[in-house]
Parts: C-alpha cells; sequence; structure tokens
C-alpha cells in the first residue's frame, strides 16, 4: 500500500441500471394475470455498486502487484429502481486494520435511498492468489480457459523453427512458415508462438507486429493429420494452450496487424481474429470448417462471434462454407480488402500511420477496448474443448481426417 487510508474518507460510484443489471419480476405469471411483470434494478448488481464504489476508494492506495477483494458484506434492499435509472453509491471509511478496511455503504436513485449496509475488503498480492487459483484450476474438469501467463523475456529473440521474424524499427514481421502445409498449426507452431509471445510481452520497444504467411496461404488451420496422432489428452492439452495463447494477444503492448492472403481456416481463422486489426488481400478466404471434419471449434467461437455476430458465426461455423474477402469485410471481420499484390505495403503504410501516433495512448487504448468488450470474449470456455475432445472419440472424427488426408470428401453416418 502507498500513502494513508483514513477514516471517514469517502468515493462515489455512479451507473446507469442496464439490461445487465436487472431482474424480471413476476414474468412467469404474466399470462395468468394480465400482468406483464416489473423490471427491476437487482440487489446483486446493487450490491456490486456498492462494492466497486469501496474498491474505486482503495485503488489510489494500491501498489503496482496489488489489488483489493471483498471479503464480506451485510446489505439491506430497501427500495426498487427501474431499467433506465441513474443509481450512485457511496463508499465511506469506518474501519482500518491493517490491510482490512471496512466501509459503510449506501445506494441511492433519484428519489429515494435504496441500499445500506457494511463492506469488507482486503488488500492481497495478485501473485499470491494467483498461484492458489491456478493450483485449483488444476482440479477442476469445468470452467474458463485464461490467456497464458505471459512471462517477460527482455532477452534475444527465440529459436524458431515455424516462425521467421524481421526487426525493423519498431515494427516487428513474423511469418509463419511451414508454407508445403499451408501454414497449419501444429505442436511445434504453438510452441515457438509461445516463446514468441513472451518476447513481445518483454520487448514493449517493439510497437507493432505484422503476421503474415509464407507461400499461398495464411494458415490453413490446425495440422489435420497430426491431430489424428494424438492421444486424446494430448489434443485436450494442446487445445488448452492455443486457447490461452490466443487470448493472451490482447495484453500484449504492440498493436497486431494480420496481413492475410489465401486460406484463413480454423485455428488460422482464429489466430487472425486474435490480432488488432485484419487486412486482407481480394484473394483471402475465411472459413471454420471443423464441422466438415467431423468436430467442433475447440476454441475461438466467443471471439469469431464478437467480431461478426451470432448469426454470421452460426452459418460459418455450421456449415463449414467459407467466405470471401468481400464478405469478410462486409461482416466486420476484416478492416480492409487490397489487391494482393498491394498487401505488404497496404499493411507496412497502416503500421507507420499507428507509430505516428503516442506510443503510451496507443497501447492503453488498446488495452481499454479489450477491456470494455466484455466478459464473453475474454474466456475460451473448457466446454468448447469437452465438446472438440468428444467428438473427436467419434467414428465420423476419424473418417474426417481420413478423407481429408486422402484429398476426398468425407462420408459421415
Amino acid at each position: 500500500m502507498r500513502g494513508e487510508i483514513t477514516i471517514g474518507q469517502e468515493a462515489e460510484l455512479q451507473w446507469q441500471v442496464g439490461a445487465e443489471h436487472v431482474i424480471h419480476l413476476g414474468a412467469q405469471h404474466g399470462p395468468a394475470t394480465g400482468s406483464p411483470g416489473i423490471v427491476v434494478f437487482s440487489t446483486p448488481n446493487m450490491i456490486l455498486l456498492m462494492e466497486r464504489a469501496a474498491r474505486k476508494l482503495l485503488e489510489p492506495f494500491l501498489e503496482r502487484g496489488e489489488e483489493s477483494v471483498g471479503t464480506s458484506v451485510n446489505i439491506l434492499h430497501l427500495a426498487g429502481t427501474p431499467i433506465g435509472a441513474q443509481v450512485r453509491a457511496v463508499a465511506k471509511v469506518t474501519s482500518v486494520e491493517r490491510k482490512q478496511i471496512e466501509f459503510e455503504v449506501a445506494a441511492y436513485d433519484a428519489v429515494e435511498q435504496i441500499g445500506s449496509g457494511t463492506h469488507r475488503r482486503a488488500i492481497v498480492s495478485i501473485d499470491r492468489v494467483s498461484s492458489r487459483i491456478a493450483a485449483k484450476s488444476s482440479l477442476v474438469n469445468q470452467g474458463n480457459v485464461l490467456p497464458m501467463q505471459m512471462p517477460k523475456e527482455p532477452g534475444p529473440l527465440p529459436s524458431l523453427n515455424t516462425l521467421s521474424v524481421e526487426l525493423g524499427g519498431e515494427i516487428a514481421s513474423v511469418r509463419m512458415n511451414r508454407p508445403q502445409k499451408k501454414n497449419a498449426v501444429n505442436q511445434q507452431m504453438t510452441q515457438d508462438w509461445e516463446a514468441l509471445t513472451a518476447w513481445f510481452a518483454g520487448h514493449p520497444e517493439v510497437r507493432v507486429v505484422i503476421i503474415a504467411g509464407n507461400g499461398d496461404a495464411f494458415c490453413a488451420g490446425d495440422d489435420v493429420p497430426e491431430v489424428g496422432t494424438l492421444s486424446l489428452d494430448q489434443a485436450t492439452q494442446l487445445s488448452y494452450r492455443q486457447a490461452r495463447l490466443y487470448l493472451s494477444w490482447e495484453q500484449l503492448p504492440q498493436i497486431i496487424i494480420a496481413a492475410v492472403h489465401g486460406s484463413s481456416l480454423g485455428a488460422g481463422c482464429v489466430l487472425a481474429c486474435a490480432c488488432d486489426f485484419r487486412i486482407a488481400a481480394h484473394n483471402a478466404h475465411f472459413g471454420m470448417p471443423e464441422i466438415l471434419l467431423g468436430w467442433p471449434p475447440g476454441y475461438g467461437i466467443a471471439q469469431l462471434t464478437a467480431l461478426i455476430g451470432k448469426s454470421r458465426a452460426m452459418e460459418m461455423c455450421l456449415t463449414g462454407e467459407p467466405i470471401t474477402s468481400r464478405q469478410a469485410y462486409d461482416c466486420g471481420l476484416v478492416n480492409k480488402v487490397v489487391a494482393q499484390n498491394e498487401l505488404h505495403a497496404a499493411v507496412k503504410a497502416f503500421a507507420e500511420q499507428l507509430l505516428r501516433l503516442p506510443k503510451e495512448a496507443l497501447s492503453e487504448t488498446k488495452r481499454l477496448i479489450h477491456l470494455d468488450e466484455g466478459v464473453q470474449p475474454k474466456h475460451a470456455y473448457m466446454a468448447d474443448t469437452a465438446a472438440y475432445i468428444r467428438c473427436l472419440e467419434l467414428p465420423n472424427a476419424k473418417e474426417g481426417i481420413e478423407a481429408f488426408t486422402q484429398k476426398r470428401n468425407a462420408k459421415f453416418k
């Protein structure tokens, strides 16, 4: 902690009651009673508002690596508040015992006081909590896969087998280098990406990263023949690693641009979605063809849906049919479409445009936009990989892999 927290200090937080903050009372009885019910600010969200006011008060006193967490709450909900109303919470310090701080909390709408009570928060080490949660997460089979914990590697570029890196001033150009496999992602490329991501985390002097593919494709997805050789446990762990990897890119200080030509399919499409921008050549196409192999995507559905919407994501994932670069632009997956022979120049020009902007403001804006995106795209759900593994055990998946290897259409049952 820095500075001194004193009894009587106050902080205020205001919200507008939105759809995510309410509960619909009596809706289940509406048809029978003729009443549509009422929509009101829910008790859990009122408590959250008051807790957040207390957290806001403590934020200026936290050292790097510290956070405040709620340890107890005792709240009365005094009155209802409709959707759309402005509400505010006030938290006042009533006791300070080392790193345990107690508050008197109250909530109001424009008409009256709607809540009151007490709240206690503790100031804790993020690393200590993180290690405990990691140990507990290893014991459960359901939940969320969080972004990889990125060690910051300040040393020289790591040795890479499937990726090539060219450094030019504040720009790093990365090329996936398995052209004979259309840059399909295998175990080695996953390991290379993990190492390079940690290196980027330790080198904030690199401000822009451009990702492209060698040969005639950006990335044709997972290495399907290799998938056919993996045990179910190996396939599960590889899927988790890849999900963590792509989720972690939004935490990097660099702006990441995908320069897409040719195929961007499956894992390649997810990789492109993990970048901050996507500029595509006219010959680029994007798809989620896993269904045609006999399984659902193991990760990335939430990120894809966040970019293009539920209807288009449903179409891409359930039919397996690719979309053109123009269709990708129309649905928001791609930021710009250019001629293939202009792709490199267009991406480089955009990177240089970004470099003319203030460094700290750029990285902070990236962080805030990702932070404000909501919870759903921030997690790869273990259910995704669980469904993928269940289907990978079935005869249809074996047929899909054989058909892919033999370059024929699969015959599913």
